[in-house]
């Protein structure tokens, strides 16, 4: 997978999102995956997105027959990663404390949840 994620729409989250889960597939798979109540996209949208993902280097594809089946070049973490920095530098200024509190503020967390928080807190940076 390549080691650069690209910056990725909301509605290429959700093609790239069935293809992570599949692990490989073809346009018409992502359609089926996509289908109302999921979503209400026209095949064509599906198609257009994928050809984005390609150009964008999220995707890769190979010929097979009269289809293209398509893999993600790029990993779901790394994705992830590069959504995150941009959200923390666009709406917190880059800092993580001011946006995990908000988050908690605004989060109903179960006491197992809580307790999972504090063991990561407690193993500092880089869970070590």
């Amino acid at each position: 997978m390549a080691a650069t994620a690209p910056q990725i729409s909301d509605a290429e989250w959700e093609v790239m999102k069935v293809i992570w889960q599949r692990g490989s597939a073809t346009a018409a798979d992502v359609v089926d995956d996509l289908a109302p109540p999921a979503s209400d996209w026209h095949p064509r949208t599906v198609k257009t997105m994928l050809n984005r993902l390609v150009r964008k280097g999220a995707l890769d594809f190979k010929p097979e027959g009269k289809r293209y089946i398509y893999r993600a070049r790029v990993s779901r973490q790394a994705c992830v990663r590069r959504a995150t920095r941009s959200f923390l530098r666009r709406v917190f200024d880059g800092a993580a404390a001011p946006a995990v509190a908000h988050f908690l503020e605004e989060s109903h967390l179960s006491p197992r949840e809580i307790e999972q928080l504090k063991r990561i807190l407690d193993q500092g940076p880089g869970g070590a």
